[in-house]
């Protein structure tokens, strides 16, 4: 059995193609070395506080915030620019844009992230993420909930989604059901949190690294769905 018409490739970035644990631990250095280790941790409740309300990451927003208690701070005015010119090419996991050129060869290949407006676009594009997948590039507030909008945009007969969280896994699953294959790379820290492992179903397909799916039977991966049905 085979999946037959047309295939879309979605993709997740941060912690799927690209290994967002690092920045974020490169930022928190970064902070720590330009304001200290109790801003450094000012900063972090301050992301942490913005993202519950808005319900996505928003690193330069947060920085908006932790201006008001560190308005005089002389590094306060390059804290974006650390964010705005990082080098994320060099965070993407080996294998990342291979993996999404392959399996271009099948079928289209699409980015589909959360984050807010400014950084995560820029984050794709200085990545090289961008113009791997032709800029077929979309960013929603809540991606699982945005599955109608994304079809209209790239329609298919099936849909291959890699991302790291199971719970968005899960959601577009019982959204598309077998026309959905999952595919967990388990790189990070939400696919290696075992508390979502019981929380969720398995995905269709589980790989060790992003790396994997250069190697992966393409038919096998196609039919995952079905097979779980």
């Amino acid at each position: 059995m085979s999946v037959k018409g047309k295939v879309v490739f979605l993709f997740d970035c941060d912690n799927t193609l690209l290994d967002n644990d690092r920045v974020q631990s490169d930022l928190r250095a970064h902070i720590e070395a330009g304001f200290g280790a109790a801003e450094r941790d000012r900063y972090w409740r301050v992301f942490e506080q913005l993202r519950e309300q808005l319900g996505y990451v928003d690193y330069l927003g947060a920085m908006q915030c932790f201006r008001s208690g560190a308005a005089n701070h002389p590094a306060l005015l390059q804290l974006s620019a650390f964010l705005l010119d990082y080098p994320f090419a060099e965070r993407l996991y080996p294998g990342a844009l291979s993996a999404v050129h392959r399996l271009g060869e099948w079928g289209e290949t699409v980015i589909l992230s959360d984050g807010d407006i400014v950084l995560q676009p820029r984050k794709i594009q200085r990545s090289g993420l961008w113009q791997a997948v032709e800029g077929r590039v979309l960013i929603y507030v809540h991606k699982e909930k945005m599955l109608e909008q994304m079809q209209q945009c790239y329609p298919a007969d099936h849909y291959v989604m890699v991302d790291d969280k199971l719970a968005i896994l899960t959601a577009m699953k019982q959204h598309f059901g077998a026309r959905l294959t999952t595919v967990l790379p388990l790189q990070g820290h939400y696919a290696l949190d075992p508390g979502n492992r019981t929380l969720y179903p398995a995905a269709d397909i589980s790989i060790e690294r992003i790396g994997d799916l250069n190697k992966i039977d393409l038919l096998l991966l196609l039919n995952a769905a079905i097979a779980t049905q």
